[in-house]
């Protein structure tokens, strides 16, 4: 199993959400976070900012259906510009449903 983790724009939230849907995804998490890249924020006339607002998914996924989703968080956040975000993929060791103790 591997967890997750897609920084976004906010504003591609519901084209993800929905891209992610359409692939048979629908458990996520969603965190608002802020932060910046290597371009370290954003010039705009005299202002300068130095974290940005971003938008933070989590999911745990099966191994097999990690390059679907991955592929699904790309296609659908891309912008083509500085600023779109990134995939962590992590494995996961245990996973246990809280309300029934069930270990997945």
């Amino acid at each position: 199993m591997k967890f997750i983790r897609a920084i976004i724009r906010p504003e591609r939230e519901p084209e993800v959400i929905r891209s992610l849907e359409d692939a048979g995804f629908f458990a996520v998490t969603k965190v608002p976070v802020r932060g910046r890249g290597i371009e370290r924020g954003v010039q705009v006339g005299a202002v300068s900012y130095d974290e940005l607002s971003k938008l933070m998914l989590m999911m745990a996924v099966e191994d097999k259906d990690m390059p679907l989703v991955v592929q699904t968080l790309e296609g659908a956040a891309r912008t083509n510009n500085p600023g779109d975000g990134k995939v962590f993929i992590e494995n996961v060791r245990d996973m246990y449903l809280i309300r029934t103790g069930e270990r997945e």
